[in-house]
């Protein structure tokens, strides 16, 4: 059975990939339920077409209708018109604001804390958290569950596969610092 803990993953947790990865899988857990909008999409993707030379708008519009297939319920649509009503340092975020509330999400999870700042956030029964943060929390209470979905993020990677210290290397960079200590001691599991 799937949580109802509903949280929306903000543009900048989506890229890199081997973050967005482990969201993705975390997200197939049934821990909670994550969700996020073609507007965030859009977000995500610019940026990476825009430092990747490697990759086309195909390849990306792939990535984001697999995201969208195997994530149940995870397209958040028709928050646009609580957008103006939202009030944040930087009015380019307010849509993510918009799509939480509208998804009646609980968290943001992001790396940009200083976007959405907790009195910003506070009338709409809203927090932001980095990722490590949020996994760390997930790892808390749901310690097995989490190692599970990250093993099966491991075993997903093909092109270069990563040895279980190569995927703990990997997090790392990505700056889960306090998720890698905390999985570290399990990595026979992963």
């Amino acid at each position: 059975m799937s949580s109802h803990f509903t949280v929306i993953y903000d543009a900048c947790v989506l890229y890199p990939a081997p973050l967005r990865d482990l969201l993705m899988h975390l997200a197939l857990s049934d821990l909670y339920r994550a969700r996020w909008s073609e507007r965030i999409h859009d977000d995500w993707t610019r940026h990476v077409l825009a430092n990747r030379a490697d990759l086309t708008p195909e390849q990306l519009q792939h990535t984001r209708a697999l995201m969208n297939a195997h994530v149940r319920d995870c397209l958040v649509s028709g928050f646009e018109h609580l957008i103006a009503a939202v009030n944040l340092p930087d009015p380019d975020d307010r849509h993510v604001v918009a799509a939480a509330i509208h998804a009646g999400a609980s968290l943001i999870v992001t790396f940009n804390l200083q976007d959405f700042p907790a009195e910003a956030l506070k009338p709409y029964n809203l927090a932001a958290q980095h990722p490590d943060d949020f996994i760390v929390d997930l790892l808390d209470l749901q310690p097995a569950r989490v190692l599970e979905a990250a093993a099966r993020h491991r075993r997903s990677l093909k092109n270069p596969p990563k040895t279980a210290e190569e995927y703990l290397d990997t997090l790392l960079a990505q700056g889960l610092t306090q998720t890698v200590a905390l999985m570290r001691p399990w990595i026979v599991a992963m």
